[in-house]
């Protein structure tokens, strides 16, 4: 057998419009200014409050915490109007790769697993994976908490694992927990910054990703 973990947001789904737009409303309630989609896009993927401390360094511990709190309101505000939709393609590839039997899927995300599960739940993939790791119980990544607990409760040896990913963070936790990372090009991080952070290829599209996991796994 052999596990595949997905990244969520940037990689399954594209949440860059909720992301950006909660964002702004957590700087609204903290008394600053927005700052552009291209600045928020790149922090996607770490977990909220070490993302806000990564926008704002100079800000003290309880404006950054002001930040945290109005994202949290808006972005589930946001999921409620309507959910972010899967990236073309990546339905598909769910469904070629839970249809093996020596194969299994797992998530490491920087969601709560409360956005996870509202995610799981708005596009059906409830039974998709057998472990879901999520930034309520772990470190933020690169930290390789999430893959290691992946791993522990697929009882799959990080040779036989792959990391599935869109930021330089996955690529770097992948690499921390001794598994395999690939990387998307449709994500926020540029594909020369994924393979700097030790991507061993970055796929154009589902369909080449669902290519190279099935040569991968043969």
């Amino acid at each position: 057998m052999k596990l595949i973990v997905f990244d969520v947001d940037g990689t399954l789904v594209d949440s860059q419009h909720h992301i950006h737009g909660a964002m702004s409303a957590g700087f609204a309630a903290a008394g600053l200014p927005a700052l552009e989609k291209e600045q928020v896009l790149q922090i996607v993927g770490l977990s909220l409050p070490v993302a806000v401390a990564e926008l704002v360094p100079d800000q003290p511990p309880e404006i950054q915490a002001r930040i945290v709190e109005g994202y949290k309101s808006a972005f589930m505000a946001s999921r409620l109007d309507s959910a972010a939709p899967l990236y073309p393609g990546a339905m598909a590839c769910l469904d070629a790769l839970s249809a093996r039997d020596d194969l299994l899927l797992a998530v490491a995300t920087g969601k709560s697993r409360r956005g996870l599960d509202a995610m799981i739940s708005a596009h059906g993939l409830q039974g998709r994976f057998i472990s879901l790791q999520t930034a309520d119980n772990h470190p933020s990544k690169p930290h390789p908490a999430m893959l290691q607990s992946a791993l522990s409760e697929a009882g799959i040896n990080a040779a036989d694992a792959v990391m599935i990913g869109d930021t330089s963070f996955d690529m770097q936790m992948a690499g921390a927990a001794g598994v395999l990372g690939f990387g998307v090009a449709w994500g926020y991080h540029a594909a020369q910054d994924l393979r700097l952070s030790g991507a061993a290829l970055v796929a154009p599209d589902f369909a080449s990703l669902t290519r190279e996991l099935e040569l991968w796994a043969a």
